[in-house]
């Protein structure tokens, strides 16, 4: 039997969401992710981050449909910021500029000490 059948549902779907968070948000930042890997070749062409942050974005929300769909509470590790960008599925430039609110202030006091 595999480790999967053996674990429960809901812990399984929240490793899954920790781990397609952190990969979304590694995309963002221009991170190695596993896709890199897929396609080493096109490291050099400028839309492949974008189409990365893309691949990375479905498989978040393919993973956070599957938990919904399985009645599985999958918001805990979300600000209430992420989980309306999430419902609302579209890969808008208010998703990669406002993903990290504490980075956003982190750039806003840069801005404000110069």
């Amino acid at each position: 039997m595999s480790d999967y059948a053996q674990k429960d549902l809901p812990t399984f779907f929240m490793d899954q969401l920790r781990q397609t968070k952190v990969n979304f948000e590694r995309a963002l930042d221009c991170k190695h992710t596993d896709f890199d890997d897929l396609y080493p070749y096109m490291n050099e062409q400028p839309q492949f981050f974008w189409y990365k942050r893309y691949v990375a974005w479905s498989e978040l929300l393919t993973v956070v449909r599957l938990a919904e769909e399985l009645e599985i509470e999958w918001t805990a590790d979300f600000t209430e910021q992420q989980v309306e960008f999430i419902k609302g599925k579209v890969l808008q430039g208010k998703v990669l500029d406002h993903w990290n609110p504490e980075e956003q202030e982190e750039k806003i006091s840069q801005l404000e000490e110069k």
